[in-house]
């Protein structure tokens, strides 16, 4: 199949793939998988890849081997399927400890020739044989399928190939070959292994320039590492594992070849705890030699390497499988009423790369990794593609090597005074100069409270250390029904009441503000429509439902000379000044939540006194948050003593991996040559959701409305009663559906479900998702 669909692909010229972009990233772990990764070019890859074909067709368990080679350059003078074909075979037979009857069927195919090499007569698309060795017993088939998908003339670095002999291959056309190739033969009897080997070293580029190590980390396959037995080799070896687990790969095995320098030996020293360290005799270097004699050697190695890797595939099945029941019994979630989750629902989640995560599952009696889009964005946290996921691990394994843990209070560190830089001089820009780190949003809303009660203190001369002139003093503030500041006590306290805030959960709960309704603007019937609350003095706009022409309208002067934004805003202003409260603007998820700018002062023409940022900030990666300020709030706190300091801190203020991490997610957020959702003209972000579709979902009769803007997209289920609200199951059914048979990660807020995608996230990723749950929608009763 993969073949066929290939060679329909291949009368274009640029070579698309045809298969299933759903594929790609999904892997059956029936079927036991390794990737062949060298700790550079010439170590060995295709012979270990031989060695252990053969030693896996000696198994009687083993019923299949199927290698594929994605990249191929030299051919077709040099192709390490063709090896892999020849030699397996040859091995099996000679193989004194094989005396079963067996017959191998084995077969060679190169997919994708490029231009150069289809004119080589020595070039032959296919090659199959049928080989048999042993004699006790009925004769068993077994099978061994090689590869080689993309193949170059010249012997040269993929990229260069490609670039060279005019054969351009995408990422995702390889990982779309890769992906149905890991999908074929999963229900064959008998155990089938497959093997994938890289071209070149580890961090070796493929055709279109993205590093292997890159280009393959969405299937994220165990790694065979083949080490590097040559006098510098330990330090290659090493950066390559090094390099494999900084992208969150497993190594399976070190193996590595005998050059009498005993790397092997510093190795297992080295990585003896970690991985299966194994040593080959030296490869002859005489070009005559057929290898005969090394692979008999090397027999007992390759043994050693399969029982390893099948210990390996083994653990890791038996620890993803008990997973979902260890989890029920040891675990406390957050927001869960366990008795509500069986334990079949329970996700678990192998990894992550990019928006999704890859989740086992079992579907059709197969067990699998499959990729599920994350559309809670882990709890409204992430912004990261695969991209930028690597360079935040680089960088926070960087600061965790170079800092570690330092204390901050009378202490600067690089991260630290770099992310304040670039907070001051984009969101707090023209207004903030001091910048107070904090764990989370709600440690840094804590941290805005203090500020601003210190402030009305100083500016209303309450003397804070005069006992009775305190005593009847009730520091409240204004804010907005329904707002939702964290859980901690101080955060909760400045939040009008709900299921988070009842005495079931916060007995010390009072609600210590002035909380008032919000206006509302979301999209119904296919129209945009502004729900107002009743507003004192409401001269320009009547309470109620009005229809406007487009969301953008709500921050448009097109009802006189003021917007229904413009009008809210005089409202708020005008309760902050008849309580003299400062202007505490929350930014905790200033990209989620604001259409294409940085702050909501700039859609508001307002500048706040204190600011708070944090989630999103990180990437995501690791919590971190900052409390902006201006210059007038930081001088109320300055005395002589100590006692009228910021008394709040905590242990990991200011820690250098999430200043890293927030450092680099900030620039490449910013950056348009790197973030393509960026309109660089306008400098804000591009409308991720389709409005056609956010249009029809509004138009279903189970929907009561849509809100979308920016990085999310929000769906009320029309419901009542105990069908709505936060405690409300009434979504279940389509959550199991959306999660089991979709693949996209929902968590609903009772009867509200929402999407939300990262800043980096690609439209046509958004719009998949969309489609997929407006499908669902439609079917839903």
């Amino acid at each position: 199949m993969l073949r066929r669909l290939l060679h329909h692909a291949r009368r274009r010229r640029r070579y698309s793939s045809a298969a299933s972009s759903s594929a790609a990233g999904v892997v059956p772990l029936s079927t036991p998988t390794f990737a062949v990764f060298g700790a550079n070019t010439g170590v060995g890859k295709t012979l270990v890849s031989a060695g252990l074909s053969a030693a896996l067709l000696s198994s009687p368990t083993t019923s299949a081997v199927d290698y594929l080679k994605p990249l191929q350059t030299g051919y077709p003078v040099d192709s390490d399927a063709r090896f892999v074909f020849t030699r397996a075979p040859a091995l099996l037979r000679a193989n004194p400890s094989s005396p079963r009857a067996t017959r191998l069927v084995a077969s060679c195919r190169t997919l994708f020739p490029s231009p150069a090499v289809g004119a080589d007569p020595a070039h032959s698309e296919s090659q199959e044989a049928v080989v048999r060795c042993g004699e006790e017993g009925a004769e068993e088939t077994k099978v061994l399928a090689c590869r080689t998908v993309y193949a170059w003339r010249e012997p040269v670095s993929p990229h260069l190939a490609a670039e060279r002999e005019g054969m351009a291959v995408t990422d995702k056309e390889v990982r779309d070959s890769v992906g149905q190739w890991l999908l074929e033969g999963v229900v064959e009897q008998g155990e089938v292994w497959k093997l994938l080997e890289t071209a070149g070293g580890v961090a070796s580029p493929g055709p279109s320039g993205t590093l292997q190590c890159d280009l393959y980390r969405p299937f994220r396959l165990p790694a065979i590492l083949v080490g590097d037995g040559r006098l510098g080799g330990i330090s290659s070896t090493l950066s390559a594992y090094e390099t494999l687990l900084l992208r969150g790969y497993d190594v399976g095995a070190v193996i590595l070849e005998d050059r009498a320098l005993s790397n092997d030996k510093f190795l297992l020293s080295y990585l003896g705890k970690r991985v299966c360290v194994l040593v080959l005799p030296q490869i002859p270097q005489d070009p005559s030699d057929d290898l005969t004699d090394w692979f008999s050697e090397s027999s007992l190695a390759f043994g050693l390497l399969r029982n390893a890797l099948q210990s390996f595939h083994s653990k890791r099945i038996q620890r993803l499988s008990s997973m979902q029941r260890k989890s029920k019994e040891l675990l406390w979630w957050p927001f869960t009423q366990h008795d509500l989750v069986p334990v079949e629902s329970v996700t678990v989640i192998d990894s992550r790369c990019g928006e999704n995560f890859s989740a086992y599952k079992i579907k059709e009696s197969t067990m699998m990794l499959v990729p599920q889009f994350d559309a809670c964005a882990s709890w409204w946290t992430q912004g990261p593609d695969s991209s930028l996921q690597i360079e935040l691990a680089r960088d926070m394994g960087y600061a965790a090597a170079r800092y570690g843990h330092v204390m901050f209070p009378e202490n600067v560190h690089e991260p630290a005074l770099r992310c304040a830089e670039l907070l001051l001089g984009g969101v707090g820009k023209g207004w903030a100069s001091r910048v107070y780190y904090s764990d989370n949003g709600s440690t840094a809303i804590e941290i805005a409270l203090k500020m601003a009660f210190r402030k009305f203190c100083d500016d209303h001369g309450i003397q804070m250390d005069n006992a009775k002139s305190i005593r009847n003093i009730q520091l409240k503030v204004l804010a907005l029904n329904g707002s939702y500041h964290g859980d901690t006590l101080g955060a909760m306290e400045a939040q009008a009441p709900s299921a988070y805030t009842s005495f079931l959960q916060q007995p010390w709960y009072s609600g210590r503000g002035l909380f008032l309704d919000p206006p509302t603007v979301y999209v119904k019937n296919d129209t945009c429509n502004l729900s107002l609350p009743k507003l004192m003095n409401p001269d320009e706009l009547s309470s109620g439902d009005s229809c406007l022409s487009s969301l953008a309208e709500v921050f448009c002067n097109t009802r006189d000379t003021s917007s229904a934004a413009d009008v809210y805003l005089s409202y708020i202003s005008q309760k902050l000044s008849e309580f003299s409260l400062s202007n505490n603007s929350e930014h905790i998820a200033a990209l989620i939540i604001e259409p294409g700018k940085k702050s909501a002062s700039d859609l508001l023409g307002c500048l706040p006194d204190i600011a708070c940022y944090a989630k999103l900030m990180t990437g995501g990666i690791v919590p971190l948050a900052a409390t902006l300020a201006t210059e007038e709030i930081f001088d109320s706190f300055k005395s002589d003593s100590k006692l009228t300091a910021l008394l709040h801190g905590h242990s990991y203020t200011a820690h250098a991996m999430g200043c890293c991490a927030a450092v680099k997610a900030i620039q490449w957020y910013q950056d348009p040559s790197i973030n393509s959702n960026l309109d660089f003209e306008h400098m804000r972000l591009k409308e991720l959701w389709d409005g056609a579709l956010v249009q029809q979902l509004s138009s279903l009769p189970n929907v009561e409305r849509v809100v979308s803007i920016g990085t999310v997209c929000v769906i009320e289920l029309k419901a009542q009663g105990s069908d709505a609200g936060y405690a409300s199951l009434y979504a279940r059914s389509l959550i199991e559906q959306l999660r089991k048979d979709d693949d996209i990660y929902v968590r609903p807020l009772g009867n509200v479900i929402y999407l939300m995608c990262g800043p980096c996230t690609a439209r046509d990723s958004c719009t998949r998702q969309l489609s997929k749950l407006h499908r669902r929608l439609c079917g839903f009763n």
